[in-house]
């Protein structure tokens, strides 16, 4: 039992560690572009299935919330928590329209949309992502494996090279608790001595 646990931290740290090897950069691109949409009077729409709506709703809160610093609330929401909406239109329509419609109805050009997938290839978040790009919102993908269909249809991919899920979960939710702290620091940070 020990062999597994160890195990699974090894590849997790791995996972991780490739990620930020990877994805520097990009993530601090990703953060200045949301950063951006907030002081802007846009906001950050986030979404995804299963595990990944979970992070999607958990990053949302972060940013409604707090994060690490006492600030205001910045404008995040995620389109997985109303299921009045989600199981009318998957009923009335379908599945892979319920993040599609609420971004035809709420999104904004200038708006960021942060779509969560681990296979990069879910219908229902390719289809908001197509909807996204369509309406003038910045398009982001935390994906995994080879990034899957995302990857060519998004404005900026970050890939976890993975083929686990569990794996590819773990480094999603580090990248978003990375994206928040950054986005903080460029908005409550910057020119303070905790800048330096």
């Amino acid at each position: 039992m020990e062999k597994i646990i160890e195990k699974a931290l090894r590849e997790s740290l791995k996972a991780k560690e490739d990620f930020v090897k990877e994805n520097t950069r990009s993530l601090v691109f990703v953060a200045e572009k949301i950063a951006s949409a907030f002081t802007g009077d846009r906001k950050l729409l986030l979404c995804g299935n299963g595990g990944s709506a979970s992070d999607a709703q958990h990053i949302a809160a972060e940013f409604v919330n707090r994060f690490m610093l006492e600030r205001p609330p910045l404008p995040a929401i995620a389109l997985t928590t109303d299921t009045s909406i989600i199981t009318s239109i998957g009923n009335d329509y379908s599945f892979e329209d319920i993040f599609s419609k609420q971004i035809k109805a709420i999104g904004m050009e200038g708006d960021v949309l942060l779509a969560i997938s681990t296979s990069g290839n879910s219908p229902n978040i390719v289809s908001a992502v197509k909807t996204a790009r369509g309406q003038g919102l910045y398009t982001i993908a935390l994906t995994g494996g080879d990034g899957g269909r995302l990857v060519s249809l998004v404005d900026m991919a970050l890939v976890v090279r993975s083929n686990t899920t569990a794996r590819i979960q773990e480094s999603h939710i580090f990248a978003g608790h990375i994206i928040c702290q950054l986005v903080d620091h460029i908005l409550f940070l910057h020119g303070t001595k905790e800048d330096q």
